[in-house]
């Protein structure tokens, strides 16, 4: 199994995520999305296996988003949400967690589970 998770050792929820998968004997490969920001494309391709759109996977209580003066109810094209994040990415939720062709955010850890 090829497990691989967006991780930001600083988040609270992403630490007990990857506790989580470790009990269950899984290593992830860490995706450090902070140092090396995803593309658009990638963020279209975790999208379309969370089966979600831009603006589920966007922490819009982050300064950076003030500072952009985005809002959820702000209508634009999916396009422009994935170059924002890909931009900005600590707009990005986390963690998400990639199992396959399925993949799961990590809100509560717990939610991880049913993908794997």
């Amino acid at each position: 199994m090829s497990v691989s998770m967006y991780y930001n050792p600083q988040c609270s929820k992403c630490r007990a995520t990857l506790a989580l998968l470790q009990g269950k004997g899984i290593e992830p490969e860490l995706i450090h999305y902070l140092e090396a920001a995803p593309s658009p494309a990638a963020l279209a391709e975790v999208l379309r296996q969370l089966g979600k759109g831009p603006k589920d996977i966007i922490r819009f209580n982050e300064e950076v988003a003030t500072e952009l003066a985005i809002s959820p109810a702000d209508e634009r094209p999916d396009s422009e949400w994935l170059k924002i994040i890909s931009d900005n990415p600590k707009l990005l939720e986390r963690p998400i967690v990639i199992n396959g062709d399925k993949a799961a955010i990590g809100r509560p850890p717990e939610q991880v589970l049913g993908i794997l």
